[in-house]
């Protein structure tokens, strides 16, 4: 079975809410809602693979010593299995746009259980609640 190394970010604001993003159409997984982050490319830390996709993605900086590794997802679907760790971030410059998502939005992190989530996501939650 292939495995396919991801990173995700949990964004947390002065309000200690949580920036999700939903998945666009015509993409696997369209409508759920998911923790920011991407594809770990070949020779990529995941900070550095971090970092990157938050630019991509959101149009955000932020640096490496602003990650701090909060737990991983490990999980199995059909035709592959998915590593992913999830970083907190709490210091970041520019304000997140949605420029591959269609929507993005700001959650208290008890709330997250009310959006449709990949199932790979859906373990790093309860760690995320606990710490915030």
């Amino acid at each position: 079975m292939k495995i396919i190394l991801v990173v995700a970010c949990a964004l947390v604001d002065a309000d200690r809410r949580v920036l999700i993003a939903q998945r666009p159409e015509g993409k696997q997984l369209s409508g759920l809602w998911e923790f920011p982050g991407g594809k770990i490319e070949i020779g990529e830390t995941p900070e550095a693979a971090l970092i990157r996709e938050l630019s991509e993605e959101l149009g955000i900086e932020t640096k490496e010593a602003c990650l701090a590794p909060l737990t991983f997802a490990s999980h199995t679907y059909a035709d592959f299995h998915l590593m992913m760790p999830l970083y907190v971030c709490r210091k970041w410059q520019g304000t997140p746009i949605a420029r591959e998502h269609a929507a993005l939005k700001w959650v208290r992190p008890q709330a997250l259980h009310d959006y449709a989530m990949p199932a790979a996501d859906e373990p790093l939650i309860a760690p995320l609640i606990d710490l915030l």
